[in-house]
């Protein structure tokens, strides 16, 4: 019997109440191996653009690369469909599962191009339903079927690049809901114990463990790192103080950078994109409520406000002592403009390229005996208190302070972070295109 591959991709099963896609996928790892299924790629977990305004509550869509016999291509088909409809939250407004099948070795340039596309900007259901007919991939879509367009987009992402890998273990369905418990003191040793091979464990500024999500849904940890084999040595570490009733290592373009495209002038950024963008600075920072700050930059093409966010840390320390001159580059997402507030980028990242000279302006010294003088008055010169003179023709003098700021990329705090923002401690350790994937022996269990 012949040999198929296919490619199962699907999207948007959850709510702000429950559910989980990527615990979906631990599900399906178990059911389709027990019919005699083989993954041919770790489970891809995408991260898709995460500013458009209809994304789910972590914006991923999930991939299973696999190939079975050609005689039980529909029982595996049966399956995902049956497990999706099962594990979504269907009577939530918002949610609007979807699954592409694709039964092919090889992802087509085209479905790659789509998923690019859903990563760094905006697709749609029209360019999704083209792309499914052409290649005679089959879809399956609940209620709205907007999770189709998701579905496809991480079929289309094949990770060939830049890559990193999570580990993820589930809580059994009777503590989903309740405070996740976890020996914090295991997650410190973990992370003391592999960094920098694995990112994001905890919040330096604050201490906070980052592992654990807040949320209904029913992961209870998940640490993330460069290979699965450190991953799962992490996840060997750290002590659950409740059952963990599953565990899968994903693929993933998390901490890579994946949603940022650079654009060559302000004028051509979009709302919902995530951008990369140069420009100088233009005003002089100033702090909103709640301690943001809010600074302009240009190119001469157009002016866009930047927007640095209180839990941001330190790049909102940094964005606080920019001043007008300054030659910077912003990395983030585009909240198209409102009444209340024109375009602005919400900054993930900060780059300060050249630093402008900061000028102060001083009373000058007195020429007699050297001390700074005082002033009489505007307009009127200064005179000197120990000499008693007086020189109502010497002005102030211009004086060039040390900045209090450095040139450099500034990131905001782990705790802020959004899954695709590359850290720092992963900046030269990018993977190159083409790097072939192994599984490792134990990689999911049950």
């Amino acid at each position: 019997m012949a040999l198929q591959h296919m490619h199962i991709g699907f999207d948007d099963t959850d709510s702000p109440r429950r559910g989980c896609t990527t615990y979906i996928a631990a599900l399906l790892v178990e059911k389709l191996e027990k019919i005699g299924v083989e993954f041919t790629d770790y489970p891809n977990l995408v991260r898709l653009n995460p500013n458009v305004p209809w994304k789910t509550r972590g914006n991923g869509a999930l991939c299973l690369r696999i190939k079975c016999n050609e005689n039980i291509a529909d029982k595996v088909k049966e399956t995902v469909m049956d497990i999706v409809e099962e594990n979504s939250d269907l009577a939530y407004k918002g949610t609007d599962p979807g699954i592409v099948f694709l039964p092919r070795a090889r992802v087509p340039r085209e479905i790659q191009a789509f998923a690019k596309n859903a990563i760094t900007g905006i697709v749609s259901m029209k360019t999704a339903l083209k792309l499914l007919k052409r290649f005679k991939a089959e879809a399956l879509g609940f209620k709205s079927g907007r999770g189709i367009i998701g579905g496809l987009a991480a079929v289309g992402e094949t990770l060939r690049g830049d890559h990193t890998f999570e580990i993820i273990a589930y809580r059994t369905p009777e503590n989903c809901g309740t405070k996740r418990r976890i020996d914090e003191q295991s997650v410190i040793e973990m992370d003391r114990t592999t960094t920098p091979y694995t990112f994001n464990n905890l919040d330096p500024e604050t201490g906070r463990i980052l592992i654990t999500p807040r949320g209904p849904d029913p992961i209870l940890f998940g640490i993330r790192g460069e290979t699965p084999e450190i991953v799962k040595k992490a996840f060997e570490i750290v002590k659950p103080l409740e059952p963990v009733e599953r565990w899968v290592i994903f693929r993933t373009n998390h901490g890579t950078d994946a949603h940022l495209k650079r654009v060559k002038q302000l004028s051509r950024i979009k709302p919902y994109h995530p951008v990369i963008a140069k420009g100088v600075v233009a005003t002089n920072p100033k702090i909103v409520p709640r301690r943001h700050v809010i600074f302009t930059i240009e190119d001469g093409s157009a002016r866009v406000d930047c927007a640095a966010y209180a839990p941001t840390g330190a790049l909102r320390k940094a964005a606080s002592k920019l001043i007008v001159g300054d030659y910077v580059e912003v990395y983030g997402g585009v909240r198209p403009s409102a009444k209340n507030h024109p375009i602005t980028i919400n900054l993930e990242k900060l780059h300060v390229l050249k630093l402008a000279p900061q000028v102060v302006y001083r009373n000058p010294f007195c020429p007699q005996c050297g001390k700074r003088l005082k002033s009489m008055g505007a307009g009127k010169g200064f005179r000197c208190e120990k000499c008693g003179l007086r020189f109502p023709n010497l002005s102030k003098v211009a004086v060039h302070v040390k900045r209090d700021l450095k040139r450099g990329l500034y990131i905001t705090s782990p705790r802020s972070q959004r899954h695709l923002t590359k850290p720092l401690v992963r900046y030269g350790m990018e993977k190159r295109r083409g790097s072939e994937i192994k599984l490792i022996e134990g990689w999911h269990f049950p």
